[in-house]
């Protein structure tokens, strides 16, 4: 018999909350979502959400945790798909992987407007410390060299800019040459609208 965790009701609502900040700061960004939002999505009150979290700030570096948390899910689900395989192909999955996980765009979008507030030390340092652990966790579980990695993650942002501006909707040689081999997320139609 296994035993299960009990989250207790703080437990909970916290992770609700987190569930609801990654859902309206994606669509809002940091500046333009009010934690009373978050706290109308999670089905709280705004004091509550402050008893959780002592800002928002606090709040934005969470759902950004969770948001590399469930990257690396995806990502480690990916490899171990390719025990066994070459490097190439365990980064090859592990990218594919990515590309399903962000066609939802809630997480690439929560990783654009935390860039956009990087001035903000927690928020850089969130972002740099997600990074650090995918790339750690791509080198390590696909065994490839520093310039595979490399280029593994550069490829991931090349990604979040043809998903962000719809550049493969666009004409011309630039677009040709920026999506070419590239796998990215096709997203609905009415991913811009809110």
């Amino acid at each position: 018999m296994t035993k299960r965790a009990t989250l207790s009701t703080a437990e909970i609502r916290r992770e609700a909350v987190v569930d609801a900040a990654i859902e309206e700061f994606a669509r809002t960004g940091y500046h333009g979502t009010p934690i009373a939002n978050v706290a109308t999505r999670a089905g709280i009150s705004p004091a509550y959400v402050f008893k959780l979290f002592p800002g928002k700030t606090a709040l934005f570096v969470a759902a950004l945790d969770r948001c590399f948390e469930l990257v690396e899910q995806a990502l480690a689900a990916a490899a171990a798909t390719a025990a066994g395989c070459a490097p190439e192909e365990v980064l090859y999955r592990m990218g594919g992987a990515y590309a399903d996980l962000i066609a939802d765009d809630k997480l690439l979008m929560l990783q654009v407007h935390a860039q956009s507030v990087a001035e903000i030390a927690e928020i850089a340092d969130a972002m740099r410390q997600g990074l650090a652990r995918v790339t750690e966790m791509a080198k390590v579980r696909s065994g490839a060299g520093d310039e595979q990695v490399q280029r593994f993650m550069a490829f991931g942002q090349l990604c979040h800019l043809i998903t962000t501006l719809d550049i493969d909707d666009h004409q011309g040689t630039w677009a040709e040459i920026l999506t070419a081999g590239i796998r990215h997320p096709n997203r609905p139609e009415t991913r811009h609208k809110t």
